[in-house]
Order: C-alpha cells, then structure tokens, then sequence
C-alpha cells in the first residue's frame, strides 16, 4: 500500500532522523537520490547542461548537492538563485567546488532555461503555501514551455503538500522525486497533474502507522476481493439489490445491474420500471415489480441511478437495516438526517458536482479542494463518501486515513461509466466488505477495466462492465 503522510508528521520524523544521523547526512541521502533521478531522466550526464531553479532553505540545499553530483560527473551545471542571501550555504559551497556555475541575474536565467536539457525545481519545500512568488513564476512557465525535462524536488513548487490545492502559479514537472514518503499533495488533484511521474527515494524515515492518505496497490486489492469457497450458494456469496433506472432513463438500470453481476454477487435482484430491459439484456436477473421493500431478501442496496423523482424508492433503501449505496438522482432525493440516523454501513457516491450541491457549494470549490470537501461530506451525512474524479477519494465519517484512486482513464468520463460503479461497488458491500474498503476496491476494479476496455481509445459504459472481470483476473494474478 503506498501512502502519504502530511508535512507535520514528516517534519517530525526527520527531526528525529537527523538528532541520530551526522551533520547533513539526512540531506546528502536525499541529494544521492535526486542526481540518480536525473541522470536517468536525461538519459546523460557527461555535456548535458543543468539549471537549478533554487530557492532558500533545505529544498534549495538538496538541488545544490545533487547539481554538485552532476556536475562532478561532466554536466555543465548552473544555478539560479532566487533568493541569494538565503540560499543554503553547504549547497551552494559544494556546488562550486565541484565546477558549478551561480548566478542571480533573473532577467537572464530565461536564457538558461530554454538551453537546458533539465531544469531542477528547488524553490519552494514541503512547507510552501501558495502559488510561486511574482519573480519565480516566469522561470516555472518558461521551464513549462521549454524542450528540458523539468524535475521537481519533493514537490512542484508552488502546489500544497498537504491538501493537493493550487493557488496560483505553480511549477509542472515531468517527473517528482520526494523523500521518505509521499505527501497528500502528490496523489490528489489538481496538484497531481503538476507532479508528472513520483519517484519514491527512501532516506530511512520513521513514519506512524496512521497516515494521511492510502492508495491501494494490486496485492491490497487481491487481499480485500471476495473469493467464493467450496460450500458457497448465491445467497452466501451476496445478493445486492439494485434500484435504478426510470422509464426515461432505463440504460440506468441495465448498466449498474451490468456492473453488479460482473462483480462478485451471488445473486443480483433489480425493483424499478426498467425490468423488462433489464430481463432483456440480463435474464439471470432477479426482477422485481413492487418496489425494494417487497423484492426479497439482500445482503445491501445499490440505489440512484437514473431513478428520476422516486423519492419512494430511495426512502425505502435507506430504511433497509443492510449497507447500501446511494448515487446519482438518490444523492439528491435522500433526505440527510434519514442517513444520519442510519446504522448499517452508507456510502456515498457522487461525482463534484453533485458533491457541491450536498456540502451548499459549488462545484470550481469542491475541485480545488477535493480533499477538504470529501471529508466534510463524510462528517456532514455521517456515511462514507466515494467523491468521483481524476482521482476518487474514499473518506469515512470518523476520519482516519482517506483512500485515493488513480487507476482510471479519461476515457472513464463518459456516460453511464458511474451507473457501472455502483453496480460494482454495491455488489462488494453485498459481499461484506466495509463502505469504506467496498468503495476503494471498487474505484481501483472501475479504474482498471477502463483502461482495459478503452487501450487509449473512446470507450463505452458498457464495455467497462464488460471488463471487470479481467480486471479483476489481473489483480489476482499479479
């Protein structure tokens, strides 16, 4: 599991590291990991030509060291200084004695850019807030615009290493290298987009078993899917029920009761108007034509999809005693103090927009502040919260560790791919899995049968449900 923790805890260990370590032993570590990274981005060391963007304090000092490694090895090094009387005074001693060109003419240093063959982001560290100062900015976009590789040091300057928010300019990297562990800024939009490729260099950190943020990897996915045994039946296996779709919006129904069925159930029972499509395209389906209350025994509700105004129907899910999820037309027909006083498992699915009009918002604040909004809403409806995106976010109501997602497309963006999403996800809280383990579990099957069924072409909802079950092959044989 890979995992991120905020600036504070860092801070921490790495006071607690260096009271251990010798003077500047911490800062060489994390310069040997930074020159490796950026000789294998050049592909060269020897007549590449380098240019340190360097600020003042210890992210500054970890770019001077590694230029200094650079240039040690025949690349033509320079640095820029944008704070001169407070750049780090070890770096920058090491730099020259290793044949390291400085300068503080900012007026020139777009020169110096546009002739690099990589940029080295060391502005701001960790601890920055707000976008990059008036006179870093054109460097950051010049570097943007330019034929170098651009490498930022533990985190694109100018992006919040705890919130993943960006207020104003900040640097685009191709490639992040960061130290000891990644930070929630790293993993989360919109400041993962700045971040290109992360490279984990590990400087020996001692980190807390809670942290900030999780992602999933295959092997914790593997551990977390359910897996029928020799005495299974469909009743033991889970039976999730499904209400969605209307007459209006029947492919609703028929694309979650798809992502139900091709997600581990034993059985799916769908109660809505579309029943005759659903028989159509899924006859092992068992329909229903009196509502969810009188369907028949299941082991947790998906609901929402496409079901119009049936406040009806959404009340009568969120007064079954069994998990359930609630998405899409159901996230603006359930009523909050209804899901508050829940006690079975309730998760929450919605995408920004949806998300904004839940917390009274609007949707630009729930997008740059995606992890701030998903755990209020968490806190706000007492249930977990799947907030859809570039990268979905899992958040319980109690807070702890909130999970994120990155295995997606943006082929995933098109119609009908969430109605497949709460299919999935309610046929793992069918299985027994948690709200919060059903949702990340999901996201990261969703994720990856997007990319399966899309191969970088546009793809359809449906041929995402259609991919679940080799998604979930790949997981299990990884």
């Amino acid at each position: 599991m890979r995992t991120a923790y905020s600036v504070e805890t860092v801070r921490t260990a790495e006071r607690e590291l260096m009271a251990r370590l010798p003077d500047g032993a911490l800062m060489q570590r994390a310069a040997a990991g930074l020159a490796v990274a950026c000789a294998q981005l050049t592909g060269r060391v020897y007549g590449s030509r380098v240019v340190l963007l360097v600020g003042s304090g210890d992210n500054g000092g970890d770019a001077l060291y590694a230029g200094a490694r650079l240039a040690r090895r025949g690349a033509g090094v320079t640095a820029v200084l944008l704070s001169p009387g407070r750049t780090h005074p070890g770096g920058l001693a090491a730099l020259r004695r290793a044949g390291g060109s400085v300068s503080d003419d900012l007026a020139g240093a777009g020169g110096l850019v546009d002739r690099a063959d990589l940029v080295v982001d060391g502005i701001v560290g960790i601890g920055g807030r707000g976008g990059l100062r008036p006179d870093a900015a054109p460097l950051a976009e010049r570097a943007a615009r330019s034929r170098a590789a651009v490498l930022a040091v533990d985190l694109p300057s100018g992006v919040d290493a705890d919130t993943g928010e960006v207020h104003g300019a900040a640097v685009r990297a191709d490639l992040t290298v960061t130290f000891g562990t990644h930070k929630p800024g790293l993993l989360i939009d919109p400041a993962r987009e700045y971040a290109g490729s992360v490279r984990l260099v590990d400087i020996g950190l001692d980190l807390p078993a809670e942290a900030e943020l999780e992602a999933l990897q295959h092997a914790d996915v593997a551990a977390l899917l359910p897996r029928p045994g020799g005495e299974s039946d469909k009743y033991r296996r889970g039976v999730v029920g499904v209400v969605a779709g209307s007459a209006r919006y029947p492919g609703a129904a028929v694309l979650a009761v798809a992502g139900a069925l091709r997600s581990g159930a034993g059985a799916v029972r769908y109660a809505g108007p579309a029943g005759d499509s659903v028989l159509a395209r899924f006859p092992e389906t068992l329909v229903s034509r009196e509502g969810p209350a009188r369907a028949g025994r299941v082991q947790a509700w998906a609901v929402g999809p496409g079901v119009g105004e049936d406040a009806d129907a959404v009340a009568e899910v969120l007064a079954a005693d069994v998990p359930v999820l609630v998405d899409a037309d159901g996230l603006r027909l359930a009523d909050r103090e209804t899901v508050r006083a829940r006690t079975a498992p309730t998760l929450l699915t919605p995408h920004a927009g949806e998300a904004a009009a839940l917390l009274d918002t609007d949707r630009a604040d729930v997008e740059a502040n995606r992890l701030a909004s998903v755990r209020a809403l968490a806190a706000r409806y007492g249930a977990t919260v799947l907030l859809k995106g570039a990268t979905t976010l899992v958040a319980d109501p109690g807070g702890g560790a909130v999970r994120v997602n990155a295995t997606g497309t943006p082929w995933l963006a098109t119609a009908g791919s969430g109605d497949v999403l709460s299919g999935l996800a309610g046929s793992l809280l069918a299985s027994g899995l948690s709200a919060r383990d059903a949702g990340s579990v999901a996201a990261y099957l969703h994720g990856l049968a997007g990319r399966r069924a899309a191969h970088g072409a546009p793809v359809g909802a449906h041929d995402v449900a259609e991919a679940i079950p080799g998604a979930w092959r790949d997981v299990m044989d990884a």
